[in-house]
């Protein structure tokens, strides 16, 4: 089923050709015929599925067919996102995809000076990518006005109540207009989801797109065994000898994630860490780059490469397992998207037999072990 066939209008299509895209996702072909029919919705979707142009163009598609009075737009869009990265991301795909469209969008997250975002604010848009914290901070300035919002997006809802965002998103609740329509997406639903999404959702439709199946043939998972203190050289070799251009690495801390991109580099490989103690531009600029080619190796934390979407990354590296089976599962689930083939590394020493076993549980398959001599 062509793009067409969903009834979105000529700009949105013409925007969808420009970035390639012909056919839509399972996602999308079954959320946007709801949005348009102005009915909530919960669904459950993973990155990497197609969800934010899911959500994103039948929301412009509605906006333009409810034109607002003349004069300075007011806000009638608000998505909310858990970290900064994911909000920088969905407001590209909103920019994007209303590219031909006369709307005015904006990002707000913390990290990063207020007032900018204020000015911004005063000349009026009409949809605003959030994250809670911040976009509260211009609540109790009365900085913005969310009187006019039509639509209230919840992305990655699950990760926003990890990270104990709940009484913030009541908050914000709370002073939105009872009259408007909600989408959910959430990649689990937990009874907290439930939760809210029973006090939030108005006889909602649901959407679920079954899980990425991370053993699927796309994607090639293999285990190194190898001492504790010679994994960095080990690295260097797979790096060095299969030519890897691209390479995402996890790590378990902010410190050895540091520590390891800068013995990448005195071996010559360059090479970014990322993790929350970086400032946004440093984040910002890091991934940047990493995509552009411009540097080889990123080292990540778990929390940071969260809302990290590269379309086609060749390969990931677990330099440590992680200590919840379920992070193994996000983190191979980064590569092999779209069609795109990828190879999920892991170099595991004796310390980390119990991890590995409860992965291999986890995931129903044991992953192929190949020793590197030397």
């Amino acid at each position: 089923m062509p793009f067409k066939q969903l009834g979105l209008s000529e700009p949105l299509l013409r925007a969808v050709k420009e970035q390639g895209y012909t056919e839509p996702t399972p996602v999308q072909k079954e959320a946007i015929p709801i949005i348009l029919k102005r009915r909530d919705l919960l669904a459950g979707a993973q990155t990497g599925t197609g969800k934010t142009a899911g959500f994103t163009l039948p929301m412009l598609e509605l906006l333009s067919r409810h034109k607002p009075h003349a004069g300075k737009p007011v806000v009638r869009a608000l998505i909310l996102t858990p970290t900064r990265e994911l909000a920088a991301q969905v407001a590209q795909s909103v920019a994007l995809y209303g590219k031909f469209l006369p709307f005015k969008s904006m990002v707000i997250f913390g990290g990063v000076k207020i007032n900018p975002q204020i000015v911004a604010l005063r000349k009026g848009v009409d949809i605003v990518i959030a994250t809670p914290g911040r976009l509260l901070d211009h609540v109790s300035q009365k900085t913005i006005d969310l009187s006019k919002v039509d639509f209230l997006i919840l992305d990655e809802a699950d990760r926003m109540l990890d990270m104990g965002f709940i009484n913030d998103i009541k908050k914000i609740l709370a002073i939105l207009p009872s009259t408007r329509q909600n989408l959910l997406f959430s990649a689990t639903f937990s009874a907290e989801i439930k939760k809210l999404t029973d006090t939030l959702l108005k006889s909602p439709a649901l959407v679920e797109v079954a899980r990425r199946n991370i053993s699927s043939e796309q994607v090639t998972q293999v285990i190194h065994p190898v001492d504790k203190e010679k994994k960095r050289e080990l690295l260097s070799h797979l790096i060095t000898q299969g030519n890897w251009k691209q390479v995402l690495v996890f790590m378990r801390t902010k410190h050895g994630a540091n520590r390891l991109s800068e013995q990448l580099e005195k071996d010559g490989i360059s090479s970014v860490a990322i993790h929350g103690n970086k400032s946004q531009n440093a984040r910002t600029k890091a991934l940047a780059d990493f995509k552009a080619g411009e540097v080889r190796v990123l080292v990540a934390t778990d929390i940071a490469a969260r809302g990290i979407d590269i379309d086609q990354l060749p390969h990931v590296v677990n330099f440590e397992l992680p200590n919840v089976p379920e992070d193994y599962v996000h983190r191979i689930g980064r590569t092999g998207r779209a069609g795109n083939f990828g190879e999920a590394v892991s170099l595991v020493c004796i310390d980390e037999k119990e991890l590995l076993e409860n992965i291999e549980k986890l995931i129903k398959k044991d992953i192929h072990k190949f020793v590197i001599k030397g």
